[in-house]
């Protein structure tokens, strides 16, 4: 999620300005919620190549920031590996995707230079994602309703933080990670996104209310950590925005920040409800 600019003591004119980007953030979004569900609705292969090219684009600006300079062949070669450990899911589950990802760790190791730790552990962040997000959607309705779940509360967090925060400012939340984060668009993202993820819940299942509601609570607050997680890292680097592909909202890593943690939980969840192979079901049937 991309930083509300500081508010302070806006006149009116650079008030207006802080929402000149409201038209391009509003067609990505919705270019990129179409993509998500119909990708979730397919499922397979489909959902599986969309996954990998997504996180693949999503580690290309890790690869370039972490590394501070342009792509090296071998830099290529493992945004095309993490492209592939999602594309060989179907074909052989997680541990044909966890191989893919070793080898591209054996890779960066191989290669050394700068940033040659933090290249593995952008490997195994975003290897860990492309999995938890494949398990979860499986091949059933459940796995639908689960990633239009948890997509809901990512995306409503995000919204409902980016808005109030502009709109209402405030005390800062984490202003040496993040100064343009404030309080109020923390709170205000926790109360959308819970409720929104809350009115999915009931939707898709007869399970108990407040289990929707505990885990909504606690998938909005893991996506603000990763959110602030992913602040501290382009911090680290001097970086503002992770890359620019996205008219109004910066790079991939910027707007898949937030879905780190709550996937990553979703998979937890599911797993220790019912199995590795009904995470589904287990997220979303008590």
């Amino acid at each position: 999620m991309s930083d509300p600019s500081e508010l302070g003591s806006e006149p009116s004119g650079g008030r207006r300005s802080l929402w000149s980007d409201l038209g391009p953030r509003l067609i990505s979004a919705m270019v990129m919620i179409a993509l998500t569900v119909a990708a979730l609705f397919v499922g397979s292969y489909f959902f599986a190549a969309v996954v990998g090219a997504v996180f693949a684009g999503a580690y290309r600006e890790w690869e370039t920031m972490v590394s501070r300079a342009p792509l090296t062949p071998t830099g290529m070669a493992l945004i095309g590996i993490v492209a592939l450990s999602g594309l060989v899911f179907p074909l052989f589950g997680a541990l044909g995707s966890l191989t893919v990802i070793a080898i591209g760790c054996v890779i960066a190791l191989l290669a050394r230079g700068e940033g040659m730790w933090w290249r593995v552990l952008g490997l195994l962040i975003y290897g860990a994602i492309i999995i938890a997000a494949l398990v979860m959607r499986g091949d059933t309705m459940a796995g639908v309703w689960a990633g239009l779940y948890l997509g809901t509360v990512v995306w409503m967090t995000d919204s409902a933080a980016f808005f109030t925060g502009r709109q209402i400012g405030g005390e800062k939340l984490a202003p040496d990670i993040s100064p343009g984060k404030t309080w109020s668009g923390a709170l205000g993202g926790l109360a959308l996104g819970t409720g929104a993820g809350l009115v999915i819940w009931i939707l898709a299942t007869d399970s108990p209310w407040w289990i929707g509601l505990a885990l909504s609570a606690a998938i909005s607050v893991l996506g603000q950590l990763g959110d602030l997680s992913e602040s501290a890292v382009k911090r680290h680097f001097r970086v503002k925005d992770s890359g620019d592909i996205i008219p109004g909202h910066g790079g991939l890593m910027d707007r898949l920040d937030s879905l780190t943690f709550g996937v990553l939980l979703v998979l937890l969840v599911g797993t220790l409800h019912l199995g590795f192979g009904s995470v589904a079901e287990g997220l979303l049937y008590w």
